[in-house]
């Protein structure tokens, strides 16, 4: 049988921890609110930019850290490897800084291909890629998805068979740029002649 009186004390226990654990919760609100470290906007917004795959190609440990350098000026706008020119014009307009076609890497962005004669299905790879873009089991070949593929290089270091390459991706409407003219075009030189 239950006492009454242990009742009440139970009742009594709830209610002070309920009580204690509402306090501790209030302070740490406050605290949370005003002990917050101040946050830079722009590092999250260009963190959203960059592919995510916290390759660490750029030389930092992920791509937080490497946003969080942008911002503060210890890296350029063009410190993502496998983001390529199309990402480091993105960071340099969200920066606001003009980005020379010099720094930009013009090359060709990469994907990583399988050579299906080569895989043995041995799912290094697949464990290795930090974006999920290789598709396959044990045993069997894989495969890639290029539009989840940052080009990392993790894959192509990681295959036992060299089955794996990065290949480039042909231009698209959507990341195609025209070429800036050469500084000295030989038309420009016969007008300074004339002169």
């Amino acid at each position: 049988m239950i006492d009454s009186t242990m009742m009440t004390q139970a009742a009594q226990a709830v209610a002070a921890i309920g009580l204690l654990g509402t306090g501790l919760g209030a302070v740490l609100g406050v605290a949370a609110r005003y002990l917050a470290a101040p946050v830079d906007d722009r590092a999250e917004a260009v963190a959203a930019i960059l592919p995510g795959s916290n390759c660490a190609q750029c030389g930092f440990a992920g791509c937080k850290q490497a946003a969080a350098a942008i911002v503060d000026g210890r890296a350029g706008p063009t410190v993502c490897p496998p983001g390529g020119a199309s990402t480091a014009q993105r960071v340099a307009e969200l920066m606001g800084v003009r980005l020379a076609v010099d720094e930009a890497d013009t090359a060709l962005p990469t994907v990583a291909w399988v050579d299906e004669e080569r895989c043995i299905g041995c799912t290094r790879c697949i464990r290795k890629c930090g974006s999920d873009a290789i598709v396959g089991a044990l045993k069997q070949m894989h495969t890639v998805l290029p539009e989840a593929c940052y080009a990392c290089g993790l894959c192509e270091i990681e295959c036992p068979t060299q089955a794996i390459v990065m290949k480039p991706v042909m231009p698209t409407l959507a990341t195609w740029h025209w070429p800036k003219p050469a500084a000295n075009i030989p038309w420009r030189q016969a007008e300074r002649t004339l002169r």
